[in-house]
Order: C-alpha cells, then structure tokens, then sequence
C-alpha cells in the first residue's frame, strides 16, 4: 500500500526558483527510502511538502489516501519531521516537558500524554534524563529528543533531513539505531543525505534529485554507481566493487 503519493507535483518559491519540478512519486508504507542530492537539489523542500510545511502550485501530495492540503493537522500528525538542527525543534525546559509538548497541543488526556512520553523516551533511551535540560545534552542526544519528541506524537511516517550533520562517531550510532528501530517497528522512513556511507545497506530503495527532480529512483545496487554524476559521493564499498555493508556495530 501506497503510503505517500506525489502527482505531478512542481514548486516555485516567490524570487521564482524552481523548488521541486513535475515530481511523481509513491512510496510504500514501512519502507525505508534514501533521497539523495547535493545541496539545492530539493530535498528538503520535497519534504517539506509532506505535512504542508510547504503547498505546491501544481499537482497533488497525499498521504494515507488524502491530500495534504484537505486537511493539514491530519498531515502533520501522520507525518512527524526531525530536522538536521535539534535545536530549532527543542521547546521545553526538560527534557521530559520537550516531549510533552506536541501531545499536549492535541489536547489530549493528560494521563495519555504521560503515557506517550514515558514511551517515547524509553524508545530512544533518554528515561533517565527526563529531568534533565535539553541545553546540556549532546549532539546525539539532542537528535534522539527531537525522535522522541516525534514519536511522542504517534506518526505512520518519520522523516529525517540529513540526521548524521554535525554528530560525531558515537552520535552517528545512536541516531542510525534509532532509525533502524522504527523501521523495525513499522515506521515509513525517509532520510535525506549527501552522504550514503551511513546508511544505503539499509535502504530499500534510492531516490536521487537534482535541481528539483527526481533523476534516479530504484533499488539502491542498481543506481548507486550513477550518483556521483549528480554531486553525491559513491559510497567506498562501491566503489570497490563490493556490495553495501552494514554501518553501525
């Protein structure tokens, strides 16, 4: 089942840069796609389109069977977006009010709220620093928040705009079994990258942009050799001739 469907779908933002051109796409629920492009080919305002962060001017995004644009709160729930800055998604003053937040703004129960955000930070292993500022955490910890502040909220979809930047080795690995672990459980995943070292063994497919379009898109042993020709490096595996291998111990 289709859970993500693009029809002909173009952007333009208001200096009149083409943002995303006559994009058709469908991605199958719980599956995990990579979308890969050098910076300005689109990633993230193709992702942006998933839950009306951005609308396009022409065609149709729909997700679970509905348009986006008929109903943007339904979107935004379905779909939960981590960005490569943590901080711009921390709001709280623990880091347990963090993960509240988005389950409170649904006015739900207070005891359900509770109850999403003990599991949310048991997922990602944060439980013992509930009460603790999300200013003084790391890199990786701050990324694993903004997971659990997405989880928090019940999405089919998570969507992750280059999640390794700016991470070290040690935060690299959590955050990649983070994403393994809601693929695991279900989860519909997109990653955006320039950098498929990480994370192409466990890709089930390969979408390459550029300049707005998609120019490549299938399996990823298929097409991983044709993405330097769009300013994404190859990943050293395949470039040997070998095939991917798992990144993470």
């Amino acid at each position: 089942m289709s859970i993500i469907e693009l029809e002909n779908v173009s952007h333009r933002f208001p200096d009149g840069t083409a943002g995303l051109q006559n994009i058709n796409l469908s991605i199958m629920e719980g599956t995990l796609s990579v979308i890969a492009g050098q910076n300005g080919s689109g990633k993230t305002t193709f992702l942006k389109h998933l839950n009306g962060l951005l609308l396009p001017n022409t065609g149709t995004v729909k997700i679970a069977g509905e348009p986006v644009i008929k109903d943007i709160h339904r979107a935004r729930q379905l779909v939960g977006m981590v960005f490569q800055d943590a901080d711009s998604q921390i709001v709280g003053e623990t880091v347990e009010a963090d993960v509240a937040f988005g389950p409170e703004n649904l006015c739900l129960d207070p005891t359900d709220v509770r109850k999403r955000v003990t599991a949310a930070l048991a997922v990602v292993g944060l439980t013992k620093l509930a009460a603790q500022r999300p200013h003084l955490l790391s890199g990786g910890e701050k990324r694993r928040l903004s997971i659990a502040g997405i989880l928090a909220m019940e999405p089919r979809i998570v969507v992750f705009d280059e999640p390794f930047t700016s991470l070290d080795y040690p935060g690299t690995q959590q955050v990649l079994q983070e994403i393994l672990k809601l693929k695991q459980s279900g989860h519909t995943i997109l990653v955006t990258t320039h950098d498929l070292e990480k994370v192409i063994y466990y890709a089930d497919r390969l979408i390459i942009m550029h300049a707005g379009k998609i120019v490549r898109d299938g399996l990823p042993d298929n097409i991983v050799r044709e993405v330097e020709a769009f300013g994404v490096r190859e990943p050293c595996t395949s470039r040997l001739g070998m095939e991917a291998l798992p990144w993470h111990n």
